[in-house]
């Protein structure tokens, strides 16, 4: 199921360039996260995610980056597809093979 996006991209970028900005006018981050969270009307948890995955992105942070994670999704999307297809072809291979060696039951027999 697609995750809807509540906020642009240009609205994320903006607002962990203000936390980033403004950081050295409060005593914490997450203070600075709680300030500009309410100014532009979000959650301040999604904020301090956007900041912590930015702080991955750039160096700042370990973690998996998000060309990382967007990369593992595909090939999990891949990976599930290619099980599907090995499945029919599976379950092809066995229907034609029993077609062929004449068992009980199928049309040549009959």
């Amino acid at each position: 199921m697609a995750q809807v996006k509540r906020y642009s991209p240009e609205v994320r970028d903006r607002a962990i360039r203000m936390v980033v900005d403004h950081r050295g006018e409060y005593p914490s981050q997450w203070a600075a996260i709680q300030s500009v969270a309410s100014k532009l009307g979000m959650t301040p948890e999604t904020l301090r995610n956007w900041v912590r995955q930015a702080e991955i992105d750039t160096g700042e942070r370990d973690g998996m980056t998000s060309e990382a994670k967007e990369r593992l999704r595909q090939l999990e999307r891949e990976n599930a597809e290619l099980k599907r297809a090995n499945e029919i072809l599976r379950a092809a291979s066995i229907f034609f093979a029993t077609e062929l060696d004449g068992q009980p039951g199928t049309k040549r027999n009959r």
